[in-house]
């Protein structure tokens, strides 16, 4: 079964239909049994506030994040545990509504420069996704070299954000400065702790781990910085400038076919190749040390297992812009698409994925629309009216309310369910789908435990193989443990695809762009990814100009208000129930250190 709660099934020939054709609304969500056990959940929690002991905890704004958000918790401190939170994305400029209005009337090509100013870490990925959908509208294949550029590019992104991610953003809630003020019975234990991996990375023990992860003078700290930077560079050489890319235009890129263009990717590369080898062992002694030394931590911020991914980094010699072909050319990414509900794969074709999608405004600062002007896909599957191509983006700003609407993202739902995207989403799919599109990385299993392994060859350190197991269940630290092989991950796809950027230069296919011309009327929908997550952009042409946009980022699938039915948004339900193991004695002194790390495990 792909769908469970959508109304929509698939023929023998895998061909989506209604399940009721006749049915008057089929769509409707108010019979879902959900709906009561939100609003039995919500009177339960009121009649707990009467406990002295039960308390609201807010955190506003939260540093160390991409945007501006904010956490409301209610906290019982007799069970250590939060009951309850909301997330508020308070910031209109910037986030995805306002390019939405802007691109309104626009010319279709004017898309992938004004909508990259979506997120300045993640603009690659939202040029490329925007370029994608122009493609698709229009019908070109951007030539096999530009597509090698872009896929450049992007591990560039990929690899920064990650990098950033593990001891810029998330890692200083693991540092000596934080362990030692929040959990100091863990600082002594990590004095007295050898670190598993000291031949990979040099610090005899996790407290040296932690001691240089403190922001601005610790030496991984530093380091990253370094390392950071080395992405990005990668990007620049592809993108032309990074933030905010130049090059990339429909139908390929803005680039010259240089070979000495490709070596300067190629010597960043091999920086970076001897870093993520020392980079994923540095992550496993951090993560398996917090297991060791308190169980609990297993269960800070974990969620059942849904799980999406549309897939990143495109075959050149499959990818055709096309959306008839898109579960073929979207099967052949060296990661490829997928989505697992409850630890089950649901699909791994990109056309299932995309009418999956709904996207709710209930709890939003967002007005609703009426119907849907796009009953069915390119495919003749059929769509929701919540669906991107059918939303309207309409502002509707009120005063702040938790049981109303309360923030500027839309909760974006699959089959109606919160799903979470990002680095653990791509490994898990990968490693449970058994794709092995990459020559350097495999599918594994160890008796009955499925992974990964990358195969890093010798740089200035050995060749090594790094293996990942998929989890339990998804949880905080290991969100961080998946960004660091997630590095490796892009390492790898990188110089694959650099082998292939010189073959191509070498046989003469230096074609870097194709004609564009913008088509009268169209539907169309780019899929990419950026370190983050998923990233979806839905457009649709009429007259020749831009009659609708809809960008769909990692932040508003994980960081999204309640739905229509009640369900909490990824963010809030990985802080619900969260064991809070911080170490004070009174409830005034909290700090809430572990609701952050939660929070910031998801690089919002």
């Amino acid at each position: 079964m792909v769908f469970k709660n959508l109304p929509i099934k698939f023929d023998v020939y895998g061909r989506a239909h209604l399940r009721d054709e006749e049915a008057s609304d089929p769509f409707d969500y108010t019979p879902d049994p959900r709906i009561q056990r939100a609003l039995n959940r919500e009177r339960t929690l009121e009649k707990l506030s009467s406990n002295p002991n039960v308390r609201p905890f807010e955190i506003g704004p939260v540093t160390r994040t991409g945007g501006r958000f904010a956490l409301r918790t209610v906290i019982d401190f007799d069970q250590r545990r939060a009951l309850d939170a909301h997330v508020e994305c308070g910031q209109f400029a910037g986030q995805s509504g306002a390019c939405e209005m802007t691109l309104n009337g626009h010319e279709p090509s004017d898309a992938i420069h004004i909508s990259s100013r979506v997120c300045g870490s993640s603009s690659g990925a939202h040029a490329i996704a925007s370029a994608m959908a122009l493609e698709m509208a229009a019908g070109v294949t951007p030539p096999p070299l530009a597509v090698l550029a872009r896929n450049l590019g992007s591990c560039g992104e990929v690899i920064s954000e990650c990098v950033n991610h593990l001891f810029l953003l998330a890692g200083p809630d693991y540092s000596e400065g934080a362990v030692s003020r929040t959990n100091l019975s863990f600082w002594g234990k990590a004095q007295k702790t050898p670190a598993a991996g000291v031949n990979a990375h040099g610090l005899e023990t996790v407290a040296d781990i932690m001691r240089g992860m403190n922001p601005i003078s610790g030496h991984l700290y530093l380091e990253a910085l370094q390392m950071a930077r080395l992405g990005r560079e990668m990007a620049t050489l592809m993108f032309g400038k990074h933030p905010h890319p130049a090059t990339i235009v429909p139908g390929g890129i803005g680039i010259e076919a240089n070979r000495e263009v490709f070596n300067q990717v190629l010597g960043r590369v091999n920086a970076l190749l001897d870093y993520s080898k020392k980079l994923a062992v540095i992550w496993d002694d951090l993560v398996d040390f917090f297991y060791d030394a308190e169980p609990r931590y297993r269960r800070v911020g974990e969620l059942p297992g849904n799980l999406i991914s549309v897939g990143l980094w495109d075959d050149p010699e499959g990818y055709d812009a096309s959306y008839a072909n898109c579960n073929e050319w979207g099967m052949r990414r060296m990661s490829a698409p997928g989505v697992i509900i409850n630890g089950e794969i649901r699909t791994d074709r990109l056309s299932d994925i995309n009418i999956g999608i709904e996207e709710f405004v209930d709890h939003s600062y967002y007005g609703q629309w009426e119907g849907g002007q796009v009953p069915a896909d390119p495919l003749s599957g059929p769509v929701s009216p919540w669906h991107p191509w059918n939303k309207e983006t309409a502002p509707f700003p009120t005063p702040r309310d938790w049981k109303e609407r309360y923030s500027w993202n839309t909760a974006p739902r699959w089959d109606r369910e919160a799903m979470e995207t990002g680095p653990l989403a791509r490994l898990w799919i990968n490693a449970a789908g058994g794709a092995q599109n990459c020559e350097f990385i495999k599918s594994s299993r160890r008796s009955s435990q499925r992974g990964l392994e990358i195969f890093l060859p010798k740089g200035q350190r050995p060749a090594t193989t790094l293996q990942w197991s998929i989890p339990e269940r998804p949880n905080a630290l290991e969100r961080n443990r998946a960004r660091a092989y997630q590095v490796a991950y892009a390492v790898m796809v990188a110089y694959a695809d650099l082998l292939k950027a010189f073959d191509c230069i070498r046989q003469g296919e230096v074609t870097m762009s194709v004609r564009f011309l913008h088509p009268d009327r169209k539907i169309s929908v780019g899929f990419w990814e950026s370190g983050r997550g998923m990233t979806t952009h839905h457009l649709a042409i009429k007259n020749r100009v831009i009659g609708n946009y809809q960008v769909i980022t990692p932040s508003e699938w994980m960081g999204s208000p309640r739905d229509a039915i009640g369900l909490p948004g990824i963010y809030e339900a990985a802080m619900m129930n969260t064991p809070l193991l911080e170490e004070c004695a009174r409830a005034e002194d909290f700090i809430g250190v572990d609701l952050l790390r939660v929070a910031r495990s998801f690089d919002p």
